[in-house]
């Protein structure tokens, strides 16, 4: 074992720092507009069912697997005598390095709209277009945000990822606090409530469940690496199941936030609430500046402050990943190993950049290989990698990760390694809960959302 890689000091500052590993633009960008376009309030109940019956019990496997073996997403396999499963976490790195590598740059629109909102841009919705074709702009965002990431990632674990997500996470939840209790004040603002809080079962189909359960997994950072790698860090004496359900709570919590302050401000301008990706981007700038210039400006800049927040814990987690690959496996000094593997990321991340209107080849890229879908506004390369990273490596990884925790280093194993710090474990209900998920639901149903995405995103097969 190494015996320089760092800790975290306390309970808390490990479950701020996986929770802000899960909290990003998944839960304030990506959930309300799925919310939105599931049908409001029971895609909310569908949500919360699969992260606490399917991601909690993953979450605990992959924090008990780099805790009990004190290494990295790849080393971790091999430290458990179980070489030809590092697959997993090889895989894993490949999809954090991917997924980086664009989250990059939506990190960089979100951080451009705070400098265009203290500006008092509020046109820069209707010209959101143009702004993210302005490549040499967006890119130089783009640099500073993975400059920021590396600068965090560079101080180790207690001075540099503890340090900011004790300092990220509460920021964030309080300024969520502050603009959902403005929004409630809104004209309208019930109706936006009465939509996200009353559900309507009768929404409930194949695409919402696949849509629900997708998100769920997706938002809580799941078959990546990035749990391990931070439950590598956790001391022995951590009650991991508790943490476990702390982070998924939290992370909940922050989702279901940006609902409650999100839909009250698109119902009080009597906006449709499926606005899909562009309702924030796009249809945001447009509220604030109804809230007049002042309330506006201030609104405006508060709200994507929060998003670049949200955005900066999950790139910190993203690059940790293979940062501590590099360290463990490679011997690699941490600052050289994060400055050197942040270059590359914001390197191989500029087709994406360039692929939303810079490029019209990158732009029309899914296209261009032929498999663009009837209909479809995006087909992109950003959207393509995003299609590999997110949609295809992760719920696979997902599924392998279950499968090994469960049945090849054995259930006995991983109950051993929750009853560390936590003496009323064995023979609970909690762990005849974990054994069953992780033994046979989450390989099934996440098998299921892997074959789903394969056929309908590079078959064009849709079973739903």
């Amino acid at each position: 074992m190494a015996t320089s890689r760092g800790h975290f000091s306390s309970r808390l500052g490990f479950i701020l720092a996986a929770a802000g590993s899960a909290v990003g633009l998944g839960n304030i960008w990506k959930f309300p507009f799925e919310v939105g376009d599931g049908g409001g309030a029971a895609f909310v109940v569908m949500y919360l069912v699969f992260c606490f019956l399917l991601c909690f019990p993953v979450m605990t496997a992959e924090i008990a697997i780099g805790r009990r073996t004190q290494r990295n997403a790849v080393g971790a396999f091999k430290v458990l005598n179980k070489p030809r499963w590092a697959f997993i976490g090889f895989m894993g790195i490949a999809a954090g390095l991917l997924i980086l590598s664009f989250y990059n740059v939506v990190a960089g629109w979100a951080f451009g709209y705070v400098i265009e909102m203290l500006m008092g841009n509020f046109e820069i919705g209707t010209q959101f277009g143009d702004y993210i074709k302005d490549w040499l702009k967006i890119g130089l965002y783009g640099l500073v945000f993975m400059g920021v990431t590396a600068f965090i990632v560079s101080h180790g674990i207690q001075a540099g990822i503890e340090r900011a997500a004790k300092i990220l996470m509460p920021s964030l939840i309080m300024l969520m606090v502050a603009l959902s209790a403005y929004a409630m004040t809104l004209d309208g603002a019930m109706a936006g409530i009465e939509f996200y809080l009353v559900p309507d079962f009768s929404k409930i189909n194949g695409q919402v469940v696949y849509s629900a359960l997708g998100q769920a997994f997706f938002s809580l950072s799941l078959g990546m690496g990035a749990l391990i790698t931070y439950g590598s860090y956790l001391n022995k004496d951590q009650n991991i199941v508790q943490a476990a359900a702390f982070i998924t709570l939290m992370d909940v919590g922050i989702a279901f936030l940006a609902g409650l302050m999100l839909f009250p401000f698109v119902f009080s301008q009597g906006l449709e609430p499926t606005g899909g990706a562009g309702l924030i981007f796009v249809t945001l700038p447009g509220v604030f500046s109804d809230l007049g210039p002042n309330i506006g400006v201030i609104v405006g800049t508060l709200f994507f402050t929060l998003l670049t927040f949200a955005a900066l814990t999950s790139t910190v987690s993203l690059l940790e990943v293979p940062v501590a690959y590099v360290v463990d496996e490679h011997k690699v000094p941490r600052k050289r190993a994060v400055w050197l593997t942040a270059t590359f990321i914001f390197l191989i991340g500029v087709p994406s950049l360039l692929s939303n209107g810079a490029s019209s080849i990158l732009t029309n890229f899914i296209d261009i290989i032929g498999l663009a879908r009837e209909g479809a506004t995006d087909n992109s390369f950003m959207t393509f990698v995003g299609w590999i990273a997110n949609d295809t490596f992760l719920p696979f990884g997902g599924m392998m990760i279950s499968i090994f925790a469960a049945h090849i280093w054995k259930k006995e194993n991983l109950s051993a390694e929750l009853s560390l710090g936590n003496e009323n474990y064995a023979g609970s209900f909690v762990e005849t809960f974990i054994n069953f998920s992780i033994s046979y639901l989450a390989p099934f149903v996440l098998s299921m959302i892997f074959v789903l995405t394969v056929l309908s995103k590079f078959f064009a097969i849709d079973l739903l």
